[in-house]
């Protein structure tokens, strides 16, 4: 997809969406597509299959059975939580590591989880949800990878503010991080939903062109996730969710609490040695 002009200012690539996304991409759209063939074709990319195998067996997803294969995280945490990781697989490889870059790629990871494992009971995509939580900060990614040190330290000023953030890039650059996202979920194919997200997020509801109910609530979804993320207060973060409009508080308060309060305690159960193998359990999911 060309960049528009106004993208060109820091003479930049976007990183190409690999070739095993795209394939995967096209197999969810397929409603004949199988647990095998998901599988069988995130095999086929070596690197990107273990990549989603240790992620799946990071603390962040809490499975006390360790998983060996593809399959058997297809398995235990079901077809969209090991797309949406090999989504987010994806995306960290097509960038240079670095501390802060991994400190970002945690942040979104945290995000997707918890906007995707909310979603259904919002009546939203529960994988566009997860992609556009683990999306949200590609376009930081791609002014970190170019930027470096002044770059970073806006981040660390301004990170937890999307909007003021953005509006810092602007006044430096002439381009702010989510035109920079918006453009590269375009690039790689994401659903449309998605693209949306990534633009309007950093926008005040009331600043926002209108937009259909659904996408509103997953703006409404973004917020109250990030909130939360940036708080890391355990309970008492929940007081903190975003007023909105389109999502009634209680409603999303009833959807976020739930998959917010896991995430607190697998954090606090980082630290707990885990169980002998003799008494090793696994959570298992199905789609």
């Amino acid at each position: 997809m060309p960049l528009p002009a106004p993208l060109r200012t820091l003479q930049v690539d976007l990183p190409a969406c690999p070739r095993a996304l795209l394939e995967l991409l096209a197999l969810m759209r397929d409603d004949d597509s199988t647990l095998p063939s998901i599988s069988a074709l995130i095999e086929s990319d070596m690197a990107l299959a273990a990549a989603v195998v240790r992620t799946v067996n990071s603390a962040m997803y809490g499975l006390l059975r360790r998983v060996e294969t593809v399959g058997e995280a297809l398995r235990y945490l079901g077809t969209r939580e090991v797309v949406a990781i090999s989504y987010a697989s994806a995306l960290r490889a097509a960038f240079p590591p670095s501390p802060r870059m991994n400190a970002l790629w945690h942040e979104a990871g945290q995000t997707g989880l918890l906007m995707g494992r909310s979603a259904a009971a919002l009546g939203v995509d529960p994988l566009q949800a997860h992609t556009a939580g683990l999306f949200a900060r590609s376009g930081q990614a791609v002014m970190l990878a170019h930027l470096g040190r002044p770059y970073e330290a806006l981040l660390d000023a301004l990170g937890q503010d999307p909007a003021a953030l953005d509006a810092a890039e602007t006044s430096a650059w002439g381009i702010g991080h989510a035109a920079y996202g918006s453009v590269l979920c375009a690039s790689w194919g994401l659903a449309a939903p998605v693209v949306t997200f990534v633009r309007e997020r950093i926008r005040a509801p009331a600043q926002r062109p209108p937009l259909e109910p659904m996408l509103r609530r997953l703006l409404a979804l973004g917020a109250a996730a990030e909130t939360l993320l940036h708080e890391q207060r355990g309970l008492g973060a929940l007081a903190l969710l975003p007023a909105s409009a389109d999502v009634p508080e209680p409603a999303l308060r009833a959807a976020v609490a739930p998959h917010w309060l896991q995430l607190q305690q697998l954090q606090q159960e980082r630290q707990v040695p885990p169980s002998p193998p003799s008494q090793a359990r696994g959570l298992q999911i199905t789609d």
